[in-house]
């Protein structure tokens, strides 16, 4: 695991270069982690409410408009994260996984990506499994220890929290690619 400083190691780059498709958990990544279950006062009904992170929408459709392939799996299933994936333009979404590795088998093989030209962010135990496989296995700031151990590197933001963009950011630049990106940018 090498830890984000601000100066990415050699290594790092080096596995950063190849990748083509990028794939992350949901709640703890792309979110705080928090979940919140609002109560309907009069049916009693319950929806759920997600916070994300603009930084880290505005990195993914980046990544989408570059051509990197993007995607999420989670456990949970949500209408909020489906809605989010959309606006930022995700090749993948798989919701309600418990056991992750054959969605991330199955992106793989949609997107013709090895696991050497893929990435993998992720927070919690579920996700050791995708961290062992990926070329570039990336815990949040906030993960816990055994998430950062298997990790080949652990982002300066949490999740929820530009963790995202800052891989999307990683994999430009070690690419050359960050400058052609920055004017693409959309709002």
């Amino acid at each position: 695991m090498a830890k984000n400083s601000g100066r990415v190691p050699t290594k790092i780059l080096k596995r950063a270069k190849h990748i083509k498709l990028f794939l992350m958990d949901v709640d703890g990544t792309l979110t705080d982690g928090s979940v919140c279950l609002i109560s309907n006062m009069v049916s009693g009904e319950l929806s759920e409410m997600k916070t994300f992170d603009a930084h880290d929408g505005a990195g993914l459709t980046l990544a989408h408009i570059m051509g990197m392939k993007t995607g999420l799996i989670t456990g949970r299933n949500s209408a909020a994260t489906a809605q989010r994936a959309k606006e930022m333009k995700m090749d993948f979404v798989s919701q309600g996984r418990a056991k992750k590795l054959e969605a991330y088998e199955e992106c793989q093989r949609l997107s013709d990506a090895s696991d050497a030209e893929t990435a993998y962010l992720g927070d919690d135990l579920p996700d050791i499994p995708l961290l062992q496989r990926a070329g570039l296995a990336i815990a949040t700031s906030n993960a816990v220890l055994e998430v950062k151990k298997a990790a080949h590197f652990v982002t300066r933001a949490g999740g929820g929290h530009g963790a995202a963009r800052e891989v999307v950011e990683l994999i430009l630049r070690a690419q050359g690619r960050w400058g052609e990106a920055v004017p693409k940018a959309l709002a």
